[in-house]
């Protein structure tokens, strides 16, 4: 159904359109007509036409000002202009309204009128159809954004990703910042001292409101929203700024008091809300624990951790960035970026306190024995209690900082190596284990399980370190070994061909036969008596 606005001051030129439309397009079309530029106006606003045949020469309101307000209200409106041959460049102003489609000069032409119409037409279909795949994709965002939101959050608290993923995510979300904060909104029947009870129930209702609590907190918070965890929600606030200045974070608090009070009126439930400080988006989980001891160690419905003493702070200029970047290179085994990133922090120690050598020293052992400590722990090193019995003896006889410096350099890179030898040293180790069970029972009904079970990890994850350190599949290595062992059958032993073929796995001769080919160029057969006449 197309809605059409006919606007003129002669009846005649109204009633043919009418006929027109009547007898070219039927029940398709819906008509209303006006005669002066204000009844236009007015009859637009309750009709919302699809398209609007307009002649420019009304009475009061002439017709290039009624379309003027009409497009205000009706974006979309398809416009038809009428005019008489001394109006056409009058006509042409008009068209600089927008929405023009085309101009008809009267005495009308009814072939003109109905390819126009047929035309305009065409258009609504097209913004229909436009308009109707915008919602369509609006309502998937509706149903994927929150999915995306959660995944972002889950990957940043548990620290489950890679950094392209977190690339992703920020990219699908518009995220261009590199800081935030995150706040957690816990729930509860109600609020005794510093903790709500019923947990366990109030998590239940807190899911079935998820959708109305999601949009309460969008009306206030600008933020990445994660799913029902427990009793709480985490949502992550990014920010281009390292630091909330106290304006800030006061208003801040009002604005998460105001929050809780309109979830609790729309669902019956209570809230407390904590708020984690600024961090970069990698340290998150520090800023979302911080938001959960800032509820602990209060008893009011929001808290600020930078309103408690509940966590370390540095003096000013400390480069508290660098250190961090420092372990988590370290745990990542990124060697050249955790050797610079060592000399960095050195060169800042060395700079602000050149005469406290002893400091010095004692901030080198501290982290050198940090970072060996994650070399340990994520490298699978074996911790030998007397391996550091030179340390302290070293750098105490160290006068110069350069000596310093190279010491705690080496030790860095040292600490890195070891997390990225021991992983590869593993994986080596297990994948020679895997080879030398494949060389023992080729000739068994051998499986990628069977020998990923004999090497104690998960199919998935053997197969990876097993194409990594043989450059081929399960399959294409025991094939590999199978068709080895033929070979040397063949040519050193007379056993029949069905004989060589169980011998080396196959339990079925014909398929012994492809696979042999396939990897030899020649059959078993034609294979034995080439050897045999070189021989």
């Amino acid at each position: 159904m197309y809605r059409i606005l006919l606007a003129d001051d002669e009846g005649i030129v109204i009633d043919s359109l009418k006929f027109i439309i009547g007898k070219e397009f039927g029940q398709e079309c819906l008509v209303e007509s006006a005669k002066t530029g204000r009844g236009v106006i007015e009859l637009a606003e309750q009709f919302r036409p699809d398209i609007a045949i307009m002649d420019i020469q009304m009475p009061g309101i002439n017709g290039i000002e009624a379309m003027k307000e009409i497009r205000e209200d009706n974006k979309n409106v398809v416009f038809i202009i009428m005019s008489a041959y001394d109006k056409f460049d009058y006509a042409k102003e008009a068209i600089k309204v927008g929405g023009v489609l085309e101009y008809i000069t009267k005495p009308m032409d009814r072939r003109k009128i109905v390819s126009i119409l047929s035309h305009a037409m065409e258009l609504v279909d097209k913004d229909r159809e436009r308009r109707s795949n915008d919602l369509m994709l609006k309502e998937k965002l509706e149903i994927v954004v929150p999915i995306i939101e959660n995944g972002f959050i889950y990957n940043i608290l548990f620290q489950e990703y890679f950094i392209e993923d977190i690339e992703y995510y920020k990219k699908f979300l518009g995220i261009t910042s590199d800081f935030g904060y995150m706040i957690t909104i816990v729930c509860g029947d109600k609020q005794e001292g510093n903790h709500m009870t019923n947990a366990v129930g109030s998590s239940i209702r807190m899911q079935s409101h998820y959708q109305e609590i999601r949009e309460c907190v969008k009306d206030y918070f600008d933020g990445v929203i994660g799913t029902v965890m427990g009793n709480k929600i985490a949502v992550l606030m990014p920010s281009d700024k390292e630091l909330i200045e106290y304006s800030e974070r006061i208003e801040l608090i009002e604005k998460a008091r105001e929050l809780a009070r309109k979830m609790c009126r729309k669902t019956g439930i209570s809230f407390r809300i904590g708020i984690g400080s600024m961090r970069l988006l990698q340290e998150m989980p520090d800023s979302y624990h911080e938001a959960l001891n800032a509820l602990v160690y209060s008893t009011g419905s929001v808290a600020h951790v930078d309103d408690l003493s509940l966590r370390c702070g540095y003096e000013e200029d400390y480069p508290v960035h660098t250190e961090k970047k420092l372990f988590e290179q370290v745990e990542k085994g990124r060697i050249n970026d955790a050797m610079q990133t060592a000399a960095e922090f050195f060169d800042w120690m060395a700079s602000q306190y050149p005469d406290s050598i002893m400091d010095i020293r004692l901030k080198v052992l501290e982290f050198v024995l940090y970072a060996e400590h994650l070399a340990y722990d994520k490298g699978g090193m074996v911790y030998q209690f007397k391996d550091r019995e030179d340390y302290l003896p070293s750098i105490l006889h160290m006068e110069e900082l350069t000596s310093l410096r190279s010491w705690f350099v080496e030790k860095i890179e040292i600490a890195c190596r070891n997390v990225v030898s021991k992983r590869i040293e593993k994986s080596d180790s297990l994948v020679e284990i895997a080879k030398d069970y494949i060389n023992c029972n080729y000739d068994k009904d051998l499986s990628l399980d069977d020998v990923s079970r004999r090497v104690d990890i998960s199919p998935y994850y053997f197969s990876k370190i097993f194409k990594e350190g043989t450059g081929k599949n399960f399959v294409e290595y025991l094939t590999l070994v199978r068709i080895e062992k033929a070979k040397e059958l063949l040519v050193n032993t007379e056993h029949s061909m069905k004989e060589i073929c169980i011998m080396v796995g196959y339990s079925e001769p014909n398929y012994f036969s492809r696979s042999f080919k396939k990897n030899v160029g020649v059959t078993p057969t034609e294979y034995k008596e080439e050897k045999r006449y070189v021989v």
